[in-house]
């Protein structure tokens, strides 16, 4: 059993930073896609970021891109998003998630994905 375990969120004004952690515990493979989902109010989880741990290739969604990096720890178990620019509509409950067969084809999709954290607040305020 993996377990997934998200901390950083919080409460920051428009323009500034935070950096969300993911710590993964239990059966992991050398290789899987972990990925940063959020979900707002009223609205769909969407996928954020992407990182293939064994590769290193990440992925992004377009309205975070240039804003948003993705990067994991030196022991592989640790996932971490970076998070810039922040806006009012970055506010959402971040999730952390693992793909254990690594479909980066389709890693935007949440059903792709067969652990999920419990998730970490950010409140970006204008």
């Amino acid at each position: 059993q993996v377990q997934l375990v998200e901390s950083g969120g919080g409460s920051v004004q428009a323009g500034g930073s935070l950096r969300l952690s993911c710590a993964a515990s239990g059966y992991i493979y050398d290789r899987n896609c972990m990925a940063w989902f959020r979900q707002a109010p009223g609205k769909e989880r969407e996928g954020v970021a992407v990182i293939d741990t064994g590769a290193s290739t990440t992925y992004y969604d377009d309205l975070v891109k240039g804003r948003f990096t993705i990067s994991q720890g030196n022991a592989k178990n640790t996932v971490f998003l970076q998070m810039g620019s922040l806006k009012p509509e970055d506010t959402a409950m971040y999730y952390c998630a693992a793909d254990l067969d690594c479909a980066l084809d389709s890693w935007w999709i949440k059903y792709e994905y067969d652990y999920w954290g419990q998730g970490t607040q950010v409140t970006v305020s204008s």
